[in-house]
């Protein structure tokens, strides 16, 4: 087959899809990937993947912007005549699920990702957009031959429930999964206890209410470090700038490292991990704690409950507030036994449950059954 995955960004798709693709060329597919020019796509040809270019803003609603990025992918299924196409991230399953309708592609997968910075904002703009995205969402989804993927079972129900999608067109594959062998639980470090929050530097993520809570668990325990990893996300109406966050690190004592390249040995430095998000589909970042022994705090949200079991691999608490995180923070931080019995329980979770294997596994079960292959 050729096999062609869309995505807005193609560091997105080497992050988060690699697996799939490296997968599609061992099994003699040929592969393209189209994402907009300028976001990583340097990085496709070593892997073997041929990138096409595609114009597609990472945000925002410019009606000029959108109509031009739903005609170049037409013209794009039009000359590649795809097999499949894959999907992922909401303009192209928006834009490229009613595209492949009208060029007439065989067979759609549709990866519908967490909902997003315009899911999480407040205020009457916000609802009327929400609306609008839902509606399109209705209209887009119609292939004759399709499947959408959904992350966690909670919004595979809202939208089956909104008569969005059909029942017998979803499926619940649990993220992206994560590389088991590239996360060893090993033992935590000696003191200071030190908790870490991985994540875009976004307001939707958290990053505020985790320096806040920082800093009051500092008042008790000044020895105990702070540490923010990832970068701004300069394409994001939700990211902090870098002088926010040198200002953040001074106010409240959390150390923020910018992007790190390595996050398993960075996990191995620390007791906790944190993830305050506001809303999510499936968090990579929770799984990678999973996978690599650390106990967790997260917010008591769809995305993080498919990753956290409340009491058993970590601790849950209600997004955009600080008093809870802080105290969640506090009570893992003063209980190594705690921490140890999480730690040994995530790490049995994501063996039995995330593993890259298995994701990539049941997602060429459904291009099967789309291709009747």
């Amino acid at each position: 087959m050729k096999i062609l995955y869309v995505v807005n960004d193609a560091n997105f798709f080497l992050s988060h899809r690699l697996p799939l693709g490296l997968t599609a060329l061992q099994q003699g597919h040929e592969v393209v990937v189209a994402a907009a020019p300028d976001t990583g796509e340097g990085g496709l040809a070593g892997h073997g993947l041929r990138y096409v270019p595609v114009p597609m803003s990472r945000s925002g609603f410019n009606p000029v912007d959108e109509l031009t990025t739903y005609q170049r992918l037409k013209e794009l299924y039009r000359r590649e005549q795809p097999d499949l196409v894959h999907h992922v991230t909401i303009k192209p399953v928006l834009y490229g699920s009613a595209a492949a309708r009208r060029i007439g592609v065989a067979a759609v997968v549709n990866a519908v990702p967490g909902m997003g910075f315009m899911f999480t904002r407040r205020g009457f703009r916000a609802a009327v957009l929400r609306t609008l995205i839902n509606s399109m969402y209705r209209f887009a989804l119609r292939h004759p031959n399709m499947r959408v993927i959904f992350q966690n079972s909670e919004d595979m129900r809202g939208f089956i429930g909104h008569a969005i999608v059909h029942r017998e067109r979803a499926v619940l594959i649990r993220g992206s999964g994560v590389v088991l062998d590239a996360f060893t639980p090993e033992a935590a470090p000696p003191p200071p206890i030190t908790f870490l929050m991985v994540a875009r530097m976004l307001r939707d993520k958290g990053v505020y209410e985790f320096a806040r809570a920082a800093a009051q668990v500092q008042a008790a325990h000044p020895q105990w470090r702070f540490l923010m990893a990832g970068d701004v996300d300069q394409g994001n109406p939700s990211s902090l700038t870098t002088a926010e966050l040198q200002a953040m690190q001074a106010e409240y004592g959390v150390e923020w490292l910018g992007h790190v390249q390595d996050v398993a040995a960075l996990m191995q430095q620390v007791h906790v991990v944190c993830l305050p998000t506001y809303r999510e589909g499936l968090p990579k970042t929770l799984l990678e704690a999973s996978a690599a022994g650390r106990p967790m705090v997260g917010t008591d949200i769809a995305g993080c409950r498919e990753v956290i079991a409340q009491g058993v691999t970590g601790l849950l608490v209600p997004p955009r507030v600080v008093q809870p995180l802080a105290d969640a923070m506090r009570t893992l931080g003063e209980d190594e036994g705690m921490r140890q019995r999480f730690g040994r329980a995530a790490r049995e979770k994501a063996e039995a449950v995330f593993s890259v294997d298995d994701v990539v596994e049941h997602t060429f079960r459904v291009y099967r059954e789309l291709c009747g292959t």
